[in-house]
């Protein structure tokens, strides 16, 4: 006997066998029916930046212009956050189901006013945060600047102002209100200013044809991370699947944008924020990859999104050090690894 033979079942009556056609039928309708009701069921997602469409986002957008998150059975909607938008509001007042909060100090206030949310990933495992100078007046390291007056918002002097202090003995003395406007720097050759790594350098270059000093914080010692997305305590605990998914489409929509073709995800960028121009765009994705802003350190492992107790810790012995937090300050209840340092989308970096 054949192994064919062996298995082969045994010949039916030709009304049984009718029926039984005709049961499979059905069956095989109700599969059909239910396949489309789930692939059309996608779950609904807000999502929050924490400000206008720009190349910081172009993962996520990404994600939407390619359907990565629609294969990942999700519906996500970005909604750009701005200057009159509050969005960690919204998180809390449960409009939004994910939000980006832009850096640790961030999340540390969120244990500090004992709020039930959390950050789940570190899209910037570096603070994409510099100081900028002119070239040629000595001002080419930190320790240079120790003395000199720096122009920083209101939100810098009580964030990372006070690693600068804390590493190189900066003082508050050195501190002159900045605008957001060029302008003042690029009228003194003495000037210094903040920006971020991905942008204030294209603008003066483009404006005064000359390229400035950059200073990233992370290169002298900076451990905060930055576009770290947070959701709710609740939200883990009933939705762990549905966090996962979201975490994991992001991910992949990244590893899209930083080493596939990103013309998708800019075009929906310049949609969203017509002041994106394609060479603004460009610049500043480069500066994402060339400065390992989101691709470096624990995610060549981990991937994308990776985070550390010991980067928690020591941020936190650093920020306390200054007086900005206590020193036993609950950390691990700000964040959790339950959804990174698995190593998804490793395998689509490229160089």
């Amino acid at each position: 006997m054949t192994r064919a033979q062996k298995t082969a079942p045994a010949k039916a009556p030709a009304s049984m066998k009718s029926a039984a056609t005709s049961l499979a039928a059905l069956a095989l309708l109700a599969l059909g029916s239910l396949a489309s009701a789930t692939a059309s069921a996608q779950d609904k997602v807000n999502f929050g930046l924490d400000w206008k469409a720009e190349p910081e986002y172009g993962g996520f957008y990404q994600a939407v212009a390619t359907g990565i998150y629609k294969k990942h059975n999700l519906d996500v909607t970005i909604r750009q956050g701005g200057p009159q938008v509050n969005q960690a509001q919204l998180l809390l007042a449960g409009r939004l189901d994910f939000n980006i909060s832009g850096n640790s100090f961030l999340v540390l206030n969120l244990v500090k006013e004992k709020l039930p949310f959390r950050a789940v990933a570190a899209m910037f495992q570096k603070d994409p945060a510099v100081l900028i100078a002119h070239p040629g007046q000595g001002n080419d390291s930190f320790a240079a600047l120790k003395g000199k007056p720096i122009m920083i918002g209101s939100d810098t002097r009580i964030g990372w102002w006070n690693f600068l202090k804390a590493k190189f003995g900066y003082d508050d003395s050195q501190i002159r209100p900045y605008n957001f406007n060029l302008q003042p720097f690029l009228a003194d050759k003495r000037a210094v200013q903040q920006g971020y790594v991905s942008s204030e350098p294209f603008s003066i270059e483009e404006a005064a044809q000359f390229k400035p000093v950059v200073l990233l914080l992370a290169d002298a010692g900076f451990t905060g991370y930055g576009s770290l997305i947070t959701t709710s305590n609740k939200m883990i605990a009933e939705k762990p699947e549905l966090v996962q998914r979201f975490l994991n489409a992001s991910f992949e929509g990244w590893y899209a944008y930083l080493y596939g073709d990103p013309k998708a995800g800019n075009e929906l960028i310049k949609k969203d924020n017509p002041e994106m121009t394609d060479a603004l765009i460009a610049y500043g994705r480069t500066a994402l990859k060339s400065h390992g802003i989101v691709d470096s350190g624990d995610t060549t492992k981990g991937g994308i999104g990776a985070m550390s107790d010991a980067r928690w810790a020591d941020f936190l012995k650093t920020m306390a050090s200054q007086g900005l937090y206590p020193a036993d300050l609950p950390v691990k209840t700000g964040y959790t690894s339950q959804f990174v340092n698995k190593g998804f989308g490793v395998n689509l970096r490229k160089n």
